[in-house]
């Protein structure tokens, strides 16, 4: 292996598509159990790598850390120098960069920080070096735990580092923010899925917030040039990762099209995915394909509540994954259960079509569309990034859309 990434499980590690953004066509994934760590880092037959969880700490013994390393406890990047091995943190890089790209300050704060593992440390030395007013570290044991959180309901800035939330355990939060009053800030290392129940739940209220997707992008660059000896200046720097960010969330962000039953959110949905090369999911199929019945039969028959569950259930299979582009039923976003699961990796596509132009035939629920659309109307628009009159036909709409992705 000349580059890579190792760490014990990284089948949904975004590293290799990052780096290959940064034009590294050698970057290679290598899971490894503990008993192979020593083995693989005493044979150096590397040139460099990156090292996740749980082996930061692992690594720090087998290459000569530089002062930052040594200053956190963890080591993320390591480079073979003719033999021998240097390590490096560049999440200090990568959590700095997060921070200031998402407009957060760290000066005179109280910081609590979730989780006490190495990107816990990186964060409280970037606090630290930022001149924090108070830095806390909450752990399921020791002084300051989960049981005593409201002991600091006082906290300014809220950063977890802990895996909570992380894809395939979407949308669990290792903490409710009501037990804070004086939020101004919510970090999220997590970066899959990109947006997490904790940072839904911060701009719910209208508290600044950061994801992992910048600091693992910012990271990912800060090693690349590492690996090659390549020296930029901080503007240039934050420059580029800014554009491997923006490369990043688009090769991995849902396309998520809502809008009334009949608007043609199936036949755009089919397009999109065929033009982007990605998986199409119809959420009313995904239904049917479970069941064997049209969800108009199974409202019929079972009644709404009881669709609704098997709606619930298929969205959140759905949106749990990236890269897809998701039609929705109609009245799927009125649970927030539904709204949540779509933000939390998608793009929101409202189709805003006239009623008199939707196809009503064998719909669930389409009998007095006027007030259904009344009803949705407020939420649709609340939901979505962009909010799409559909064309004369599905060509038209498609290059709305498209002009709208580009």
């Amino acid at each position: 292996m000349k580059y890579g990434l190792i760490g014990k499980t990284l089948s949904h590690s975004y590293s290799k598509a990052i780096h290959g953004f940064l034009g590294n066509g050698d970057y290679e994934l290598l899971e490894l159990e503990p008993e192979a760590v020593e083995g693989f880092l005493q044979s150096a037959d590397f040139r460099g790598i990156n090292v996740t969880i749980p082996y930061k700490e692992t690594v720090m013994p087998y290459c000569t850390p530089d002062a930052a390393a040594e200053q956190i406890g963890s080591v993320n990047t390591v480079v073979n120098k003719n033999g021998k091995l240097h390590g490096y943190n560049t999440d200090y890089f990568g959590f700095s960069y997060m921070a200031k790209s998402a407009g957060l300050s760290f000066a005179g704060k109280k910081v609590v920080i979730l989780g006490s593992g190495g990107t816990s440390k990186t964060a409280a030395c970037v606090a630290r070096d930022q001149n924090a007013g108070e830095i806390v570290v909450v752990s399921r044991n020791g002084e300051n735990n989960y049981d005593n959180l409201c002991r600091h309901s006082d906290a300014d800035v809220l950063i977890n580092t802990t895996p909570v939330g992380m894809y395939p355990d979407n949308l669990r939060s290792p903490v409710s923010l009501s037990l804070f009053a004086n939020l101004s800030a919510v970090i999220d290392v997590v970066y899959n899925p990109l947006r997490t129940k904790l940072v839904l739940e911060a701009r719910g209220l209208g508290i600044n917030t950061a994801n992992g997707l910048a600091m693992l992008a910012a990271q990912a660059l800060c090693a690349h040039n590492l690996f090659f000896g390549i020296e930029l200046d901080e503007n240039a720097c934050d420059s580029r990762a800014a554009k491997v960010l923006s490369q990043t969330e688009k090769l991995f962000l849902n396309i998520v099209l809502i809008g009334m039953p009949g608007c043609g959110k199936t036949s755009l949905g089919r397009k999109l995915a065929g033009l982007f090369e990605m998986d199409f999911v119809d959420t009313d199929h995904m239904i049917e394909a479970e069941t064997g019945r049209k969800p108009s039969d199974i409202i019929r028959e079972n009644g709404e509540a009881f669709f609704r569950e098997l709606e619930r259930k298929a969205v959140s299979l759905a949106a749990a994954k990236t890269r897809r582009v998701i039609a929705t039923g109609g009245g799927s976003v009125l649970a927030r259960e539904n709204r949540d699961a779509l933000l939390q990796n998608g793009t929101i596509l409202f189709l805003d079509m006239e009623l008199k132009s939707l196809a009503t035939a064998d719909r669930p629920l389409s009998v007095d569309l006027e007030a259904m659309y009344r009803q949705r109307l407020p939420i649709y628009e609340s939901l979505c990034h962009h909010k799409i009159t559909p064309g004369k036909n599905l060509q038209e709409t498609l290059d709305r859309v498209l002009k709208i992705l580009s």
